[in-house]
Formats: C-alpha cells, structure tokens, sequence
C-alpha cells in the first residue's frame, strides 16, 4: 500500500479536486465540502489509507481483498469490470478506487476515535521509524508474552506486515517464530526491529523483493526465475539456505504458512 499512497500522491495531492465522487450514498453529501479542496497528503496504516486533507477531513479507505486503485486521465476511465467506489480528479489526472467496501470519511476529531486507526500499531514507511523506535515499540510489555510467529501478522503490533514479510522479517532477524518478545535479549530486539526496517523499505522501493540485492542482481544475470531471487525463505521450502545451505522449512502458523531455514534462525 506503500507504493500506492506515492502513487496517489504525486497524481492527484497538491492541486484542487475538481471531483470527489463516492458511490455510496451516506458519503454523498461530502462531495460537495470536499470539491476544490486540496489532497494534502496521502499516508499509509498497514492496509489502509489515510487520505488528508487541507481543512482537516481524512478520507479513510481498505481495500480488503479485492479493492484497487487505478489511474487515468480525468476525463477518461479504465476499461475494467470492477465497481468504482471512489473517485478523485484534478485537471491533469484521476486516483480511482475499484471494488473496495469499506470507505469512510471522518473530521479531524474523529480521525483517532476510528476503530481500525485506533488499534493499529506503528507503520514504519509511513512513520519513517528507524530501528531506534522500533526497538522501543517492539519493547512495549503488552507484547511481550507474544510468540513472534503470531505477533508479525497482528495489525496492533507492526501495521503493514503481511505474509510474506512475517517469514523474512524472521529470517533476517535470526529468530524463530516461537519465541516470544519477553524471551528476548536487547541485542535480539535491536535486530528484530532492524530487520522489519530493512525487510519494509526493501519491498517497498522494490516491488516486494526482500533478498539482498547483491544478491538478486547476480541470480537475474544466471537467469534465474523473479520467485526463485524473490525471497530469502518465503516460497522456498524444500530449496537450500541461501546463508547456510541448509533446507528451508515450511510450516502453518496463524493459519497461514510460514517459512524459516532452522539453522539460521
């Protein structure tokens, strides 16, 4: 989502909206308070977006599993099949929001009392957290009973963090997903929070590859496959370690897979 609040960004914030269209009809009426107004920014909190605006509204979106943002020119639409749910347009572009369900719009004094923005934990993109902070946030006692392989994956903890970046978080930190923060040295959480730093900007400044880059560059050269270079262990099991050589495992945790090398980790 990273990727696609830039996106909005630099097409649509900055310059006056001369269209905010919502389908929905209990949203409606802030069309007309929000047209020629300026998007001032456009943030992330874990899957969803905080869109900001100049006099203090935030249109709050989440696009769930079928929501998707596309682009345009304003006077034109994208030829797809999908359901428009949100629309914003300058004079040079459009940001418009397809088959996403849960759209609100909330004044500034709601902003904080919304449900999802209430408990979500820190975003380090949108933040721009170093691993200072987020040694300090991971430290927090209510997470400390938590085993890790749980924790990545709950919102309230590191919003943002999905599947795949729980495994390779895991791997980079050299931590298996049953220990639990309390377990935890200072050293191990300093590099707990230094790998979900890392493992975060890597996927968003690359399209959601989180191997070394050295690395990557070298496997495309051989003319390896993008989900063979992907990743340090997600999507690997059965495949050797690119660290230590030894196999990577594939397990079930929170209902959904897992992935570590037992050796490293």
């Amino acid at each position: 989502m990273y990727r696609v609040a830039r996106r909005i960004q630099r097409a649509v914030a900055g310059r006056p909206l001369r269209e905010v269209w919502f389908a929905f009809d209990d949203l409606e009426p802030w069309s007309a308070q929000l047209e020629g107004r300026t998007l001032r920014s456009v943030r992330t909190l874990g899957k969803a977006l905080l869109l900001e605006f100049d006099e203090g509204t935030t249109i709050y979106t989440h696009n769930q599993l079928y929501g998707r943002w596309m682009f345009s020119d304003p006077d034109r639409r994208p030829d797809t099949g999908r359901q428009l749910r949100l629309a914003l347009s300058t004079d040079q572009k459009s940001a418009l929001l397809y088959s996403a369900s849960e759209i609100d719009v909330l004044a500034a004094e709601d902003v904080e009392r919304h449900p999802f923005i209430r408990r979500a934990g820190l975003d380090i993109l949108s933040s721009g957290a170093d691993w200072p902070e987020a040694a300090q946030w991971i430290a927090r006692p209510e997470f400390a009973r938590r085993a890790l392989g749980h924790l990545l994956l709950d919102q309230s903890f590191f919003a943002g963090v999905g599947n795949y970046l729980r495994s390779e978080i895991l791997f980079r930190a050299g931590l298996a997903p049953e220990c639990r923060i309390g377990d935890l040295d200072v050293q191990a959480v300093e590099h707990l929070a230094d790998a979900a730093c890392e493992m975060m900007r890597r996927s968003a400044e690359t399209g959601g590859i989180t191997n070394d880059p050295a690395r990557v560059r070298q496997l495309k050269a051989a003319g390896w496959r993008r989900r063979d270079y992907r990743h340090y262990v997600f999507g690997r099991d059965g495949q050797a370690c690119f660290d230590c050589d030894g196999p990577i495992d594939r397990a079930t945790i929170s209902g959904r897979r897992l992935y570590l090398c037992r050796r490293c980790q």
